[in-house]
């Protein structure tokens, strides 16, 4: 077993890395490891402890475990049939033929890898080790010995691909995006062996040379294309259809280049797409969080004349509670991006996308959010709710405007009154650029208007959790601060400052960190974007924390209203009662307490009630009857 090893090292590690080191402790490693049972942990099971067991016997590598609620869970596995030694031979049962499965320069003493030896043996068609390939098991380890042979062979082979060596490199990269293999991808150590294979096969395909006839190379689970196009053809449709499991009828996808494009090629030239039905499901981690890809992934390799193309996916999830986005994949960043393609078209069964393929962009297809709540209710609602909540405050400036002077005589009525005015202020500011980014039709056709709106729809209604906030203050100023006052001037300052100078900074910071990369919006909305970049939680983390401190707020004053009635009489007990109540009703809307209802709209999505409560306080929040003479005297007796 260590002359294999030893053999294993020499054959595939780079030409020009020396193996003497890992040799080394892999030998002290085998020194150390106990005779274990493989598959199974010893010892006591203490969560978040791990543990490392053999591979079944003349299986090289191991199996790591996680403990996880008093339990083992494998993480990763290592474990692989294939080495450079067997995958050569001509049956895998056969002992190793050591002379004649590795090579080595004489003169440079450098060792050769698979690629390297693939390369000599069958240059023309790179079929030497497919037999061996498609035999074997398909676990991680030997899903990761391929993924690394398909890098290897497209990075070296710098001459162009025939169709025989597209066949054979299919026919590897077929064995791995098996429907069955897909749960053994997540025990691969190298988390990004997704993301390399879809790039090993874009950079193969590029290489690809037609000679006289088109190509059509149909496998199981990777289907390539490559056909001719030029200035005078009306177009292309290449159309694929395939199977994303054993159980489920076929699923298409189209590749459409309008004459209008086609037109733009100044001579023939070569256009390549590539299908992958399972490879949507086993790229880890697409960086969209509660996203599935619910249709093929089409790569498209084009003429650079050609900017635009059509992609129709066929969904394999149809679902009308759900939300689909067209997106494309970053190869750079390894993840789904939203900005590489449009929506165009969309119903229940198909989604139409324009995309823009480039270097950077050469995979596309369809996410699918599982759950947005839509709901006419909802809708009239909310719009309904703003028109009064916009009449509202306007009546309540008014108000403000006309008593001010008679209403502003002592030190603390003016620094009340004055966060009442900001609050109304703002959140009427708000309501009006949040009416404005509704009609705007989204960031695809309008993205710097889409991108400002947002921006004043983020700060205004940050204002008014802010101000809120300021309110608060001022009232646990009165309550524990009785005997020392702070001078008028810095009072105001203090106040302008939270509730202008907090939102401020964060609506610019959150704008300045998420715009540069087009993090900064939704794809379909003028609103801060949560999938990508998370920038929603500049606001959602602000406004929750405001609304505590408000709720701890309104505790203190209750609290202090129900002192003053310790030991008094039934009918006071029932005043200090009502008086209580009137508190609740009273500090409850105007210090924002009812936003703590989105809480409950996080938790439960699904749940309609939960949205229509919370657009109902919330829109309603500021009403008619908050004249200037109501509000004097609750917020005396509140304070009193």
């Amino acid at each position: 077993m260590t002359h294999t090893f030893l053999l294993y090292c020499l054959v595939f590690l780079l030409p020009t890395e020396s193996c003497r080191t890992l040799c080394q402790a892999a030998s002290k490693s085998k020194e150390k490891v106990s005779a274990k049972p493989h598959g199974a942990c010893d010892g006591v099971c203490v969560d978040n402890s791990h543990c490392s067991q053999p591979c079944p016997p003349d299986t090289p590598g191991n199996m790591g475990f996680l403990c996880r609620r008093n339990k083992w869970h494998k993480i990763t596995d290592t474990c692989q049939t294939l080495t450079a030694i067997n995958i050569f031979e001509e049956d895998l049962n056969t002992g190793p033929s050591f002379g004649s499965s590795i090579h080595i320069n004489e003169y440079s003493g450098k060792s050769e890898t698979i690629a390297d030896k693939l390369m000599r043996k069958c240059p023309q068609d790179l079929s030497c080790v497919v037999k061996n390939i498609q035999r074997s098991p398909q676990i991680p380890g030997n899903i990761a010995v391929i993924v690394q042979l398909l890098h290897n062979i497209s990075t070296m082979l710098s001459t162009d691909v025939d169709e025989a060596k597209m066949k054979s490199y299919s026919i590897m990269a077929n064995h791995i995006l098996d429907s069955k293999s897909i749960s053994n991808w997540t025990f691969i150590p190298e988390k990004n062996s997704s993301c390399v294979l879809l790039h090993s096969v874009n950079s193969f395909a590029r290489k690809l040379l037609i000679n006289k006839y088109p190509i059509d190379i149909a496998d199981a689970f990777i289907h390539t294309m490559c056909t001719f196009i030029s200035g005078d053809n009306n177009g292309k449709n290449l159309t694929f259809s395939m199977r994303v499991n054993d159980t489920r009828n076929s699923v298409t996808g189209r590749v459409l280049i309008s004459r209008d494009e086609a037109q733009k090629v100044r001579s023939p030239s070569q256009v390549v797409s590539i299908a992958f039905p399972t490879l949507g499901a086993i790229l880890e981690a697409s960086l969209l969080e509660k996203v599935i890809v619910n249709g093929l992934v089409l790569s498209v390799i084009l003429p650079k004349e050609l900017k635009r193309i059509s992609l129709v996916f066929e969904k394999i999830r149809n679902s009308e509670d759900s939300r689909t986005q067209c997106v494309g994949w970053h190869s750079s960043e390894s993840r789904w991006d939203q900005h590489a393609c449009q929506m165009i078209q969309e119903t229940s069964q198909q989604a139409v996308c324009k995309c823009r393929p480039s270097k950077l962009f050469t995979s596309f297809s369809i996410l699918m959010s599982p759950h947005t709540l839509q709901s006419p209710i909802l809708t009239y609602i909310t719009y309904i709710g703003l028109g009064v909540s916009i009449c509202s405050l306007i009546l309540c400036l008014s108000i403000e405007a006309l008593v001010w002077s008679r209403v502003t005589k002592t030190e603390i009525s003016y620094l009340r009154h004055l966060c009442i005015a900001n609050v109304a202020a703002t959140l009427l500011m708000a309501d009006v650029w949040f009416i404005v980014a509704s009609f705007l039709s989204g960031p695809r056709t309008h993205h710097n208007g889409c991108v400002a709106a947002t921006f004043f729809v983020h700060f205004f209604y940050l204002s008014v959790f802010f101000w809120m906030l300021a309110k608060a203050l001022l009232i646990l100023y009165g309550i524990l601060i009785v005997f020392h006052t702070l001078p008028k001037s810095v009072l105001v300052a203090s106040l302008f400052s939270v509730g202008y100078g907090c939102p401020l900074v964060i609506a610019v910071v959150t704008v300045a960190a998420t715009e540069p990369g087009k993090g900064y919006l939704r794809p379909e909305a003028c609103w801060l974007n949560w999938d990508m970049t998370k920038a929603l939680l500049a606001f959602v983390v602000p406004a929750l924390a405001i609304v505590v401190v408000n709720l701890i707020t309104v505790t203190l004053v209750i609290v202090k209203t129900r002192r003053a009635t310790i030991g008094s009489s039934m009918f006071q007990e029932v005043r200090a009662i009502v008086r209580i109540s009137k508190n609740i009703a009273i500090l409850t809307p105007l210090l924002g307490l009812t936003w703590g209802f989105g809480i409950a709209t996080v938790v439960d999505d699904s749940s309609l009630f939960f949205h229509i409560l919370f657009s109902l306080l919330n829109a309603f929040q500021v009403s008619p009857d908050a004249s200037d003479q109501v509000q004097r005297e609750r917020i005396c007796t509140i304070c009193s």
